[in-house]
């Protein structure tokens, strides 16, 4: 316990002088808290770099996107007729636009209902089956076709719907319909008549290859609510016809099953809102890309601020920055500058900033001449964006190149392919029965790529191609393969069929079996498997994965992944990688900001730093505890001893004092 008497009976103040005393042996606690004061400083100034240097990496991100340099922009002459956007593969030039009629949704209405909400028919279980497809010949008259053929729409999934005791009323079915999701918008619309209400179903797929057959197997009522089939019979009437949007394009006839119409040139959408003639402009827009690069250099020039902030010194003033002298920012600094004035090298037709308008000022600052940088970005959008971005290209045009990393080494290497990539398959032996029958051979087990379902077939007698759209469709519609992303294509040769993955590679394969398989493929179909792409990059062995080839690691191709999406065996040219400014800016960012980085590693040699001095504050108040101690027990027994010589001598004076009285 301390003792902190002010004095026993000598006036000596005790407290006080181990106060002072104490305030000399706690000064090296003071030294102690101003070196964690400037190590706190040095990491603030640290978490201020970091944070610069995040925004200038989001900046030469946003710059290493190569289509910013490639947009094009397009307008029209009269937007009501039509619209249009242009992608970066767009040709600039003017075509014109001739809509005569608009693609368009079939409709259907069924006979009216007295309620919404009564039930139809017994609620026994049934199933309504959607297909898609084209309506063709016949005559149509009050929404009903007479002699038309309905061919199956391969492209287009097939889907059911359960209609039971729980949801058969006319409520209960659109909901159903809307709930499956099969490709149908239902609803329901009243027409004032004794029987008002109405269910209307309306193809989410527009043009002529929308229009639905609906298969109902089950309760009678319902058959002959909802059966429709446009071949036969039809319990329901159309109100809208599925059609294609039929325009010319400079004089070039076209057909679209949409509104929206992609596939009249590369890289221009033109959307169709109403018959009439538009004349529709592409031309480039530089906007973006130079944007780009402006904001570049803004985004160095506030990180160069901080830099300079965290490490400058004012003579005058007496004052300096945190980190002033410091060497790892003097690293950053450097390392910036040097990889922003070098040159890219020979392989690019723009090798430097310089060339582009942006350079460095005296102050150390970047600038950006405009003029410069529009020119390049109108007269060189390719060679512009190479100079930022990675870029890849390819001799042969079966070849891309479809992706590079870090680990790339930017050059032009040979590619050479031992063997294509091929699917798997299942090809049957014998022409295929064209009949399916409910409950005979309707039912197809199917494995794809691995994934095994049961797939159900639509009743009925096809042509070969229209059965192998209807296969085709219902393989896909399958929830089971479609929630596992397998799909396949069905080929008709000569009426024999074959069933075709759409994966490539080794894991590429279909097998079919059951009676509905015996009479599509015959009694000995044959299934291959797919193989992945063989071959080599730059002369050394390359790994193939479908249609992919990636470099060797360790290699200059490490990281590189070529496609190969056709063509023959043999030597196929060469690709070109390379990168541009951004994409080099971008390791180097990194290097200063990963977890093993610049940055981290500084920062955490601080935080020793400042650990050691909590360590050494600690091993200090300890001993400030024992020499505190030890002074009041020193001054507390100097107190008592000078209190005791103080009464003797108060007695020996008294004593004198009686003597000489005496």
């Amino acid at each position: 316990m301390a003792i902190s008497s002010p004095g026993v009976g000598s006036n000596l103040n005790v407290t006080q002088i181990v106060s002072q005393l104490m305030a000399v042996e706690r000064q090296p606690a003071g030294r102690l808290d101003v070196k964690e004061a400037s190590f706190q400083s040095q990491l603030s100034a640290y978490g201020t770099i970091r944070s610069a240097l995040s925004s200038f990496q989001s900046s030469v991100d946003a710059l290493a996107t190569p289509a910013k340099f490639q947009t094009r922009s397009a307008t029209s002459s009269d937007t009501a007729v039509a619209t249009a956007s242009a992608g970066s593969t767009a040709q600039a030039g003017s075509f014109q636009v001739d809509v005569t009629t608009l693609a368009q949704n079939q409709s259907l209405a069924a006979t009216g209902q007295a309620t919404t909400t009564a039930a139809i028919g017994t609620g026994v279980s049934t199933q309504l089956r959607f297909e898609f497809g084209t309506i063709s010949g016949g005559s149509l008259a009050s929404g009903v076709y007479t002699g038309a053929t309905f061919t199956p729409n391969a492209t287009a999934l097939t889907g059911t719907v359960t209609i039971d005791s729980t949801n058969n009323s006319l409520t209960g079915i659109k909901d159903a319909i809307n709930a499956a999701n099969v490709g149908v918008r239902a609803s329901i619309a009243g027409d004032g008549s004794a029987t008002p209400y109405r269910l209307m179903l309306q193809s989410t797929t527009s043009g002529a290859a929308g229009s639905m057959k609906i298969s109902v197997t089950g309760d009678a009522a319902l058959q002959s609510l909802l059966g429709q089939d446009p071949a036969g019979t039809q319990g329901m009437t159309q109100t809208a016809v599925a059609q294609d949007a039929d325009l010319t394009v400079n004089g070039l006839q076209v057909k679209s099953k949409t509104n929206s119409v992609s596939d009249i040139l590369p890289g221009v959408t033109v959307s169709l809102s109403k018959t009439g003639t538009a004349s529709i402009t592409v031309s480039r827009d530089t906007s973006a890309a130079q944007k780009a690069v402006q904001d570049f250099a803004k985004a160095y020039n506030e990180l160069n601020a901080v830099l300079v902030g965290t490490t400058g010194a004012d003579p005058k003033a007496g004052t300096r920055g945190p980190l002033n002298g410091d060497a790892a920012v003097r690293t950053i600094q450097a390392q910036l500058r040097r990889v922003m004035s070098d040159s890219l090298g020979p392989g690019f037709t723009l090798n430097t900033l310089s060339q582009v308008g942006v350079a460095f000022q005296r102050d150390g600052t970047l600038a950006v001449d405009t003029v410069k940088l529009s020119a390049a970005a109108a007269e060189k959008p390719e060679a512009l964006a190479a100079l930022f971005t990675t870029s890849g290209s390819s001799t042969d045009s079966l070849v891309s190149v479809k992706k590079q990393t870090s680990a790339t080494k930017a050059g032009t290497y040979s590619v050479d392919i031992t063997q294509i990539a091929t699917q798997g398959r299942v090809t049957g032996s014998a022409a295929a029965n064209l009949t399916i029958t409910t409950g005979s051979n309707d039912s197809l087990a199917m494995t794809v790529d691995g994934t095994t379902a049961t797939v159900k077939l639509t009743a009925g007698t096809y042509t070969a191609d229209g059965l192998a759209a209807m296969v085709q469709s219902a393989i896909n519609g399958n929830s089971t393969l479609a929630a596992a992303g397998k799909a396949v294509t069905v080929e008709n040769s000569g009426g024999v069929l074959a069933i075709v993955s759409k994966r490539y590679g080794s894991t590429s394969a279909v097998t079919a079996s059951g009676a509905a398989a015996t009479q599509l493929l015959g009694g000995s179909p044959t299934a291959s498997t797919g193989v992945d792409v063989d071959g080599k990059l730059n002369g050394e062995d390359a790994s193939g994965d479908g249609r992919v080839l990636s470099g060797a690691k360790g290699s200059a191709t490490e990281g590189l992944e070529v496609e190969v999406t056709g063509g023959s065996t043999g030597v196929r040219g060469s690709v070109t990688v390379g990168k541009g400014f951004a994409a080099r800016l971008d390791a180097v960012l990194e290097g200063f900001l990963s977890s093993g980085g610049t940055l981290s590693s500084r920062t955490d040699g601080i935080g020793r730093s400042i650990k050691d001095l909590d360590q050494q504050r600690a091993a200090l108040e300890r001993r400030l505890v024992d020499v505190e101690a030890r002074y009041r027990a020193q001054f507390t027994a100097l107190d008592v001893m000078l209190s005791n010589m103080t009464q003797t001598s108060n007695f020996l004076t008294q004593q004198l004092a009686a003597l000489n009285g005496g």
